[in-house]
């Protein structure tokens, strides 16, 4: 499991230090073993990680459901969801050792928040050149937004509502942005999500002044409003994608009035799953190579947030994971 970071009698070498989640709200570092790499492995030194303020909120809160620690379990975690569990999923960092085709190179990989790492070759997705590797960490939520507009079949000239101004939210409305014709619309309470909204090449509403008839509806607020806002505001058969992983809070919905009659469609979308009509052609891989082919867009650079040192990262988590945080989102820089 590892143990705290107290000790100058390791080797550089042979351990790293990584973060810990250790009780709801409280983390820590640890020094944690450093394998060396064997054939067909790569060694990678972080430079930095993304915080996702979504999934990794109710790791830090300790409300993953216990029903679903199987399917959120990545490969490279250590630990379990009922602590202390060792959790992250966007690192970027330069391959120090491995098959020469890699060496040097700069590298995305699903691994939580340590500065040196091995996996296997084949893990480590090697960043285009022309993507910066701070915004590289935006690969894995982008990769989610990709599959949110496929579940959606978002098509060009599709007027396309977004509910929730999070990073995934708007880098969902950036894809759909890029769709030629489509009017795209980021809707959230929060009015500095305006400003991000325009960046991206987006409109922004509040609430109360959304547009109604859309053709499809993206819920990414994570919260019961901002869903049944989006069943309201669809138009006649279109569809509302839920994109909102809810943790173990109930939601309800009110499916009466002219829900039935308007036909439509709720979908859930969950990237760990290709869609059906896609699987046949497009592997995992495959589209985390096209999330990173669309990272150098330069738009993108709006949405990374505030950097924070991996030294301070116990002692940051509490405000950064917020309900309230200010921003999107937050960089690791190791």
């Amino acid at each position: 499991m590892g143990r705290t970071v107290n000790s100058a009698d390791v080797k550089a070498n042979t351990a790293a230090t990584a973060l810990w989640y250790t009780a709801p709200g409280k983390a820590e570092l640890r020094q944690t073993a450093l394998p060396a790499p064997v054939s067909g492995q790569v060694t990678v030194k972080t430079l930095f990680s993304g915080l996702s303020r979504g999934t990794e909120r109710l790791v830090f809160e300790g409300k993953v459901p216990p029903g679903e620690y199987a399917r959120m379990r990545l490969p490279t975690q250590e630990g379990e969801f009922s602590f202390p569990v060792k959790y992250g999923y966007a690192a970027v960092g330069l391959v120090e050792e491995g098959p020469a085709n890699l060496k040097g190179k700069t590298v995305f990989a699903l691994h939580p928040h340590q500065d040196r790492f091995t996996i296997p070759a084949d893990a480590a997705v090697v960043v285009p050149g022309n993507v910066p590797a701070r915004r590289a960490v935006l690969a894995a939520n982008l990769e989610t937004a990709l599959n949110i507009l496929w579940d959606g079949h978002a098509a060009p000239a599709d007027r396309i509502v977004i509910i929730g101004g999070g990073l995934v939210g708007l880098l969902t409305a950036a894809l759909a942005a890029g769709l030629p014709g489509a009017e795209v619309t980021v809707v959230d309470k929060d009015k500095s999500r305006a400003a991000l909204a325009e960046k991206i090449g987006a409109r922004f509403a509040l609430p109360e002044n959304a547009p109604h008839e859309a053709d499809l509806v993206v819920n990414a607020s994570a919260t019961e409003a901002g869903l049944c806002l989006g069943i309201e505001l669809a138009g006649m058969e279109a569809s509302v994608v839920e994109a909102s992983w809810h943790g173990d809070k109930p939601v309800s919905l009110s499916l009466g009035g002219n829900f039935h009659s308007r036909r439509l469609r709720i979908i859930s979308s969950q990237v760990g799953t290709i869609p059906a009509d896609r699987r046949a052609r497009w592997t995992h891989r495959r589209r985390m190579d096209a999330a990173l082919r669309l990272l150098a867009d330069d738009r993108y650079e709006a949405l990374l947030g505030e950097e924070v040192p991996f030294a301070d990262l116990p002692r940051e988590l509490p405000r950064l994971l917020a309900a309230d945080a200010a921003g999107v989102g937050a960089l690791v820089r190791y």
